[in-house]
């Protein structure tokens, strides 16, 4: 009888955590909005890759509008732009530089979280998932051939150095961030996504529609940024597989 109130009780702490979760996000995504309507302004915002949280002080050179430090909510601001590719560089001591590419389309951003990982040993590697606000629930998974899986199921690995899921998200947008140590370079990885709001909700917007993204980070530099194909069937993104070293995509 405990243990049943303690599972119902932690069920009900953790409802509420994801609740109070998803309307922190939604609140920033309307200040967005109204910025972008009422005062001609985009915005993006930028977040630590492991914790979620905003990452203050960052330098972001945007290509032909300036030069832009974030504030205390991860932000930057800019006068509204066309429609087009705007690229941006950020960079911050203690994280791995990146080009964030900014789409614009239809006079707003499709997508304006960034998610960027802190530095890494030179031996380690590490994989970000991020998405839109629904499907809720975007599990990311990354498996050894004969070997480990690692994803929500199984957090942590010991057998291959160290590999763990970082974060797990289950309210929107991400991320989910999956490190591992080392990688054998005679075995062969693969990542892929799985869409786990389908699986308990079955009117849950399909993967296609999540525009999801995938930085991959090792040799402390961002090697590879895919994205969702919006021709996808089913719940499962394939994304990459790791072949003697190399990340190669898997093709659609």
């Amino acid at each position: 009888m405990k243990s049943i109130k303690l599972f119902i009780a932690l069920s009900l702490i953790l409802s509420l955590r994801t609740a109070i979760a998803q309307e922190d996000k939604m609140k920033q995504v309307m200040e967005d909005v109204f910025q972008e309507r009422d005062n001609n302004i985009f915005t993006i915002r930028l977040f630590d890759a492991l914790t979620g949280d905003p990452v203050l002080g960052a330098d972001v050179m945007i290509e032909n509008i300036g030069n832009f430090v974030s504030d205390s909510a991860g932000r930057i601001m800019f006068p509204k732009q066309p429609d087009g590719l705007i690229k941006a560089i950020f960079k911050k001591s203690g994280y791995i530089s990146a080009l964030l590419n900014i789409d614009v389309a239809a006079e707003t951003i499709m997508k304006n979280r960034y998610y960027l990982s802190p530095s890494l040993n030179i031996d380690q590697f590490r994989v970000v998932l991020s998405w839109d606000q629904r499907p809720e629930d975007l599990d990311a998974h990354f498996m050894k051939s004969n070997s480990y899986h690692i994803s929500y199921r199984n957090t942590r690995v010991l057998n291959d150095g160290t590999g763990q899921l970082d974060r797990d998200d289950m309210d929107g947008y991400g991320p989910e961030t999956i490190t591992v140590d080392q990688l054998d370079a005679n075995a062969e990885y693969t990542f892929f996504v799985y869409n786990y709001s389908s699986k308990v909700n079955p009117s849950a917007p399909p993967i296609s529609s999540s525009k999801a993204t995938v930085w991959v980070y090792g040799n402390n530099k961002l090697l590879n940024v895919f994205y969702i194909p919006t021709s996808i069937s089913g719940d499962t993104w394939q994304v990459f597989k790791i072949v003697q070293g190399q990340v190669v995509p898997i093709q659609q």
